[in-house]
């Protein structure tokens, strides 16, 4: 049977300015995505961009063009993010895309003629920024409870879904699915905080302004933005559309991966339309925690803003990814800052692995003039540098099982950090000397094979690292099936030419 796997993160709202908190969930999902990938997975992955609604709508006036202008000019400032951070998405979904605005028509006509959505009046409180309505006792402090700025007081015509109706089928689908919601304090919160105090049916569409889907059969209404957002996971494989090849191989989705602030509208939201469209709910929904400065959200208003592509300029696109992959627990809130991205990168990747594959190349040139040999003679260090190696593959496989990225990711660098631990033992450069010749080959070969198997184990993770170490050390044998057992780099084969894949930085700041 084909193992497929369908991955997505939210879609995002077009910014001219983003910062690398923005980063982190594409960053993570893009890992995950090349990890089942290289496990033989059929991966689907799916981010875009969410292009209606007020605010876009009025930056757009602000900025003296249409508000398809002005999407269009900023959506370029999104790929080009994500081609420098090395995202391998299969599909860029825009909402204003001509096969999206016609799914979530039909989508809404589908649920307004089963009776799931009706008209209505909409008196309430509205938080233009977060495009989010909130009831009097959600406020924080008579604020919205996830960006803190004022809300509003609006009153209009509109259409709404009947989420009331779903209110119990979904309580009880996430007690007996206890993987749904993820992590658990994430399901806690949803349940105790919006279900079971009573659900009140939303408010799926506005006429207070126009930049938005029309209503097909209501034209001075367009669809609110959750609705026309949340549909973009199906629309993107063709629901409902002439060719739903798509969408009947790869859905229900695997994982929806959000940040922490959205997880109610992709937990209670989306499966109660879901549920009322008589479709299976997404395996799993992961609401991870938001990257931060000095306990602070990042904020360029705050002066912590600096465009991540400075950052990828400075210190290179990997390290970059390494950071936001390594020092964030998945699911709690992470702390970014300069020192910290210069100690990772100086420590981990300049030292345990740059300096480590550069001097085993090194001392391979030097003693055997870049030849790869394999001796007849073993070390006492032999088979626990080997054990440990072979045996990191399954330590990845259940951390990723469990989306334990920064646990699956230590594993890996724990095959250099015992490389270089091995160089100690074995004092290569003693060996040497001591003309012991086939203890020298051995030392080298097996330092080599672990380099290369740690370097497809760190494929889906610093795809360009890994592949520059690979390219070094002249190997064909590049895939995962070639790691199940410890000999397969080549004899015979001379190294092609290196340098240092990491050099250190100084810490101004220091």
């Amino acid at each position: 049977m084909e193992k497929k796997y369908y991955i997505t993160t939210p879609i995002y709202y077009p910014s001219a300015n983003f910062h690398i908190g923005h980063c982190y969930t594409t960053v993570v999902a893009d890992s995950i995505a090349r990890f089942k990938k290289q496990e033989g997975y059929d991966v689907y992955f799916l981010t875009g961009s969410d292009e209606h609604g007020l605010k876009i709508q009025k930056k757009a006036i602000e900025s003296g063009v249409t508000p398809q202008e002005y999407v269009d000019k900023v959506i370029e400032n999104a790929k080009d993010l994500w081609k420098c951070l090395d995202i391998s998405y299969d599909k860029f979904i825009r909402t204003t895309d001509e096969e999206h605005v016609r799914a979530v028509q039909k989508i809404f006509k589908k649920l307004y003629d089963k009776g799931d959505i009706y008209k209505g009046e909409y008196k309430g409180l509205y938080c233009t920024p977060c495009e989010s309505f909130w009831t009097e006792t959600q406020l924080v402090d008579g604020k919205c409870p996830d960006c803190g700025r004022e809300v509003n007081l609006v009153r209009e015509e509109a259409y709404f879904f009947k989420l009331s109706k779903y209110q119990d089928r979904l309580l009880e689908y996430i007690e007996t699915h206890p993987e749904f919601i993820q992590p658990v304090s994430r399901k806690n919160e949803m349940i105790n905080n919006f279900i079971k105090p009573g659900l009140e049916d939303l408010c799926v569409s506005r006429t207070s302004f126009d930049w938005g889907i029309p209503v097909t059969f209501d034209e001075k209404h367009v669809v609110y933005v959750w609705l026309d957002a949340l549909s973009n996971y199906i629309s993107a494989l063709g629901y409902l559309s002439s060719d739903d090849t798509l969408f009947k191989k790869y859905w229900p989705a695997d994982l929806h991966i959000v940040g922490k602030e959205i997880v109610r509208f992709h937990t209670i939201i989306w499966p109660a339309i879901l549920m009322a469209l008589d479709l299976p709910l997404p395996h799993q929904v992961f609401g991870h925690g938001w990257l931060v400065i000095n306990g602070g959200k990042i904020s360029k208003s705050l002066g912590n803003y600096e465009d991540p592509r400075e950052y990828i300029k400075a210190y290179g696109v990997d390290a970059i990814r390494y950071y936001l992959l390594r020092e964030v627990p998945f699911g709690s809130d992470g702390n970014f800052s300069l020192d910290l991205l210069i100690t990772r990168y100086n420590t981990d990747l300049a030292n345990t692995v740059g300096n480590l594959v550069n001097r085993t190349l090194s001392m391979l040139t030097k003693y055997f003039d870049g030849e790869i040999k394999k001796g007849e003679e073993t070390t006492s260090f032999d088979n626990d540098l080997i054990d440990l190696v072979i045996n990191t593959h399954d330590k990845v496989v259940e951390a990723m099982d469990k989306l334990e990225v920064p646990e699956a990711l230590d594993y890996i660098f724990e095959i250099f950090r015992r490389c270089n631990k091995y160089i100690d033992e074995t004092m290569p450069w003693v060996l040497a000397k001591e003309g012991k010749t086939e203890l020298l080959k051995t030392v080298l070969y097996n330092l080599l094979e672990a380099i290369r198997i740690g370097a497809i184990l760190l494929k889906p993770y610093l795809p360009r690292t890994a592949n520059e170490i690979l390219r070094q050390l002249n190997t064909k044998n590049e895939d995962i099936s070639s790691i199940t057992t410890f000999g397969n780099l080549e004899l015979g084969i001379h190294i092609n030419d290196f340098k240092p894949i990491f050099m250190r930085v100084d810490n101004k700041n220091e």
